[in-house]
């Protein structure tokens, strides 16, 4: 095969966006490029059936797509055709599933299972997770927050007790900064501050859990990650800067240093609880922490260990476990629980 080469590759460095074309046009190109990536390609008549347009069309198409794709291959089939073709791998990137289409692929097991085809729908759940699992981390967590929304609004997911109030237009907005990864502007107040100010960011990614918190840098200036309270933001806009995010930033792995969603560096360090006998079995089930480590002691007491922060919501969670929780460690936490342990609570979490 012949390549078409007319400039560097533009998808690797995030240029889609900074090429001077229209949304529309730019949606065009990727849907032909993930049209032609694969094995076989297409011929220009594939792609007038594909998009509906002439010969004319088709061939500026494929020239605008081979200006952003060096990659892009030209061949001629087996019936004296011209096809062109992309590797699979440079559109990669492109594949993740959109939060739709999971909430489309974990509706479907439940129509199938009630019109009597169990055994399918047992398959296409087992595709659902096989296609959850390919997705990469940091798009995963991104995903969720979306398929939640749907889920819900489908009513396949309810959400019963106490949380903070929502703002759907202020969601919407963070939505589309942290999918198109453009920078946001907010009106925010922080703690101990009397009036929000603007303040200019580029958002990484949600913390879901007590609260909500979006995870942010300052826009333009290095530093460590901020955690912004969603629902203590007043007001939202986008910006109309993009942002390239840091490729060594993993949000789950961020996630982690918490205990909920809620992090702080100065008390970030080994957590260890022991759990009553009674306790025990139960507290052998829950996942307190994606790291965290089991020990049974053999006195039946349960010693569970993680590394993260948040005290107060730690404290928050351990006043539901009565006295059939003790901490040991952090010293700090050991001090906001005692005196707090109830004896009369009639059940465990």
């Amino acid at each position: 095969m012949t390549k078409i080469v007319a400039c560097p590759t533009l998808l690797s460095s995030g240029a889609w966006r900074d090429v001077a074309i229209s949304y529309g046009k730019a949606r065009e190109l990727l849907d032909l490029a993930l049209f032609l990536a694969g094995r076989t390609g297409a011929t220009l008549a594939e792609i007038e059936a594909r998009f509906e347009c002439g010969r004319r069309r088709a061939q500026r198409m494929i020239a605008a797509l081979g200006d952003l794709l060096p990659q892009l291959e030209r061949a001629v089939d087996e019936e004296r055709r011209p096809r062109w073709r992309l590797p699979v791998s440079l559109v990669t990137p492109f594949l993740a599933p959109s939060s739709d289409e999971l909430a489309a692929l974990a509706k479907a097991p439940e129509i199938l299972e009630r019109d009597g085809a169990v055994g399918e729908a047992t398959s296409l759940r087992q595709l659902d997770a096989k296609v959850r699992a390919a997705i990469p981390s940091a798009v995963r967590t991104r995903l969720a927050v979306d398929e939640e929304a749907l889920l819900e609004s489908l009513g396949l997911v309810a959400r019963p007790g106490p949380r903070p109030a929502t703002n759907t237009e202020i969601d919407e907005i963070i939505g589309h900064a942290l999918k198109a990864r453009r920078c946001l502007r907010i009106h925010y107040a922080s703690h101990g501050q009397v009036e929000p100010r603007w303040r200019r960011i580029e958002p990484y990614g949600l913390l879901l859990g007590t609260r909500r918190y979006l995870v942010a840098l300052n826009a333009g200036r290095k530093g460590a990650y901020r955690h912004f309270r969603v629902d203590a933001i007043v007001a939202a806009e986008l910006d109309e800067a993009y942002f390239t995010p840091d490729p060594a930033f993993d949000l789950t792995a961020h996630a982690k240093r918490g205990f909920s969603s809620y992090e702080r560096a100065d008390e970030y360090g080994e957590v260890v609880w022991r759990f009553s006998p009674e306790a025990a079995p139960h507290a052998g089930q829950y996942q307190f922490h994606p790291d965290q480590i089991l020990e049974p002691q053999d006195d039946g007491t349960l010693i569970v260990r993680f590394v993260a922060s948040g005290h107060l919501e730690m404290a928050w969670h351990l006043y539901m476990w009565g006295d059939q929780v003790e901490v040991i460690q952090p010293t700090t936490l050991k001090t906001m629980t005692e005196g707090y342990r109830r004896s009369d609570f009639p059940a465990l979490p």
